[in-house]
């Protein structure tokens, strides 16, 4: 079966790693068919094993080899297209859209932080298909009350985050294979 993983935290705030050198872990570790998109984290991989299985021993191979607390969150071929086709938003050459990746009933979380949040004009929060998608201003990602709290270490473990053109891109690649 095709999986993608998501991996939280990486290349950001002093934890770099090569797209390459994470491979070659996924690859010791088992995997087949293994590929990254983007530095963001987004690994490309086959296996027979179910997705909580691959979650432990994934997670277990990156802490030990780069030393860190590893976060990783593994989708499906099927889940990863429904993140994609579910966008509830219009594309918006000014707007910034960010699907969350993570545990199940993490968008409800997400969506009680985003409802207490003060938000700009046309930052908007939406679940669909149990994903919740994160509409805002380019340029305010960052600075965003909403964008402040994905920060909090309280959530690391919980989700992490992509914008919606990356699950476009590893849609493109996956299928390719």
């Amino acid at each position: 079966m095709k999986y993608c993983a998501f991996l939280r935290g990486v290349n950001v705030k002093g934890t770099n790693m090569k797209m390459a050198e994470v491979c070659e872990v996924f690859k010791n570790a088992g995997m087949k068919h293994v590929v990254s998109v983007l530095a963001s984290g987004n690994i490309i991989f086959s296996s027979d094993k179910n997705f909580e299985e691959l979650k432990t021993i994934l997670e277990k191979a990156m802490s030990e080899h780069f030393s860190y607390e590893a976060f990783l969150f593994v989708k499906s071929q099927e889940e990863i297209d429904s993140f994609w086709n579910s966008n509830p938003f219009e594309k918006n050459e000014d707007l910034h859209i960010y699907t969350f990746v993570g545990h199940n009933e993490v968008e409800n979380v997400l969506m009680k932080e985003f409802e207490n949040a003060s938000k700009t004009e046309n930052e908007d929060g939406k679940i669909v298909n149990n994903i919740f998608y994160w509409q805002v201003p380019k340029g305010n990602t960052l600075d965003s009350r909403f964008g402040k709290i994905l920060g909090k270490k309280s959530l690391k473990d919980q989700f992490t985050s992509r914008n919606i053109n990356t699950f476009e891109k590893i849609l493109r690649k996956i299928n390719s294979q």
